[in-house]
């Protein structure tokens, strides 16, 4: 039913290598920071470069190879927008030049941002809303880092995805899975800067164990679920992209879901966790590196921050 027609992405130029780091920590070496986490450099927006400007640099080497006159619909996915309001959506519109009949709104999610905007673009398509999605995944966790975290600032990068979804009949119509456990909210959070909390400088939180108790205790469900729900069994996927979290936390799941190692992708040593962007920019790279042909049957997975979860299949 959907297919995606495009994707591109953009990093920022500025780049933290794990020397970079470890000359900080000096408790730190930067073999230690690859081999826990799967990185090795990751990319930092300037202090006056925001999700919406990453967001306009991909789209711009996206529309070098698709027609940006088809766009009717704009999904933004961000947890670092401009403004609180006007949505971010909003303002990618006029910049892009697009036309004023088209919708475009933000949507609030994380690590599982990429998947919810593909069931959020699933569901404009089947009611005949729109044909072309431009589905933008943009953020730039690295802003709300503390400089004296070196384990939150060895893990996130920043960058933007953007990806065409587009209605083609041809395509199987397969079904999404999504989850939520709000309890688990705080154990990844930036308490200030919201309305709840106005007198401080945003600043992000992370109980790296507790999320990773969350993605043990419930990704191995979500893929038995997807596929049950579709009527497959894992041996027919031919590639698995998950959010790109972190190469311990990754192998960990993979090992736990039982998906062999050549059927499943991890690239994120010169990238790091782009959170909402991190699946896209995956199939991107899966796709340029030949892991993705046409024909292939691939199960996209996101989790984190929410708790928030969801996964679906994708047909190339």
């Amino acid at each position: 039913m959907i297919n995606l027609a495009a994707i591109e992405y953009y990093l920022p130029k500025n780049i933290l290598t794990n020397e970079d780091i470890a000359n900080e920590f000096p408790e730190w070496n930067a073999e230690k920071i690859t081999a826990k986490i799967g990185v090795e450099s990751r990319h930092v927006a300037d202090a006056s470069q925001t999700a919406l400007d990453l967001a306009y640099e991909a789209c711009q080497k996206l529309f070098k190879k698709y027609d940006k006159s088809k766009i009717d619909f704009i999904l933004f996915c961000t947890q670092s927008p401009d403004y609180f309001l006007p949505t971010t959506a909003c303002i990618l519109q006029d910049k892009l030049d697009l036309p004023k009949n088209i919708g475009a709104l933000d949507f609030n999610l994380g690590c599982s941002g990429f998947v919810y905007g593909l069931t959020l673009a699933k569901g404009l398509i089947s009611i005949g809303l729109a044909k072309n999605i431009l589905l933008v995944t943009s953020d730039t966790y690295t802003k709300f880092l503390d400089k004296n975290d070196k384990s939150n600032r060895s893990i996130f990068g920043d960058g933007a995805a953007v990806t065409v979804v587009e209605k083609d009949d041809s395509k199987a119509d397969f079904q999404y899975v999504v989850g939520t456990d709000g309890a688990g909210y705080n154990n990844l959070i930036v308490e200030n800067g919201g309305a709840r909390n106005t007198s401080e400088k945003p600043v992000l939180f992370m109980k790296g164990p507790k999320i990773f108790t969350f993605a043990l205790e419930n990704i191995p469900a979500l893929i038995s679920e997807t596929l049950e729900k579709n009527r497959l069994k894992l041996e027919e996927i031919d590639l698995f992209v998950f959010h790109q979290a972190s190469s311990y936390m990754l192998n960990y799941l993979r090992n736990l879901c039982n998906i062999p190692e050549e059927k499943f992708f991890l690239d994120m040593k010169d990238i790091g966790n782009t959170v909402s962007a991190s699946i896209p920019i995956a199939l991107k790279l899966a796709f340029d590196q030949g892991r993705i042909k046409e024909g292939f049957k691939v199960m996209v997975a996101g989790f984190g921050v929410g708790y928030s979860w969801g996964a679906g299949i994708l047909e190339f």
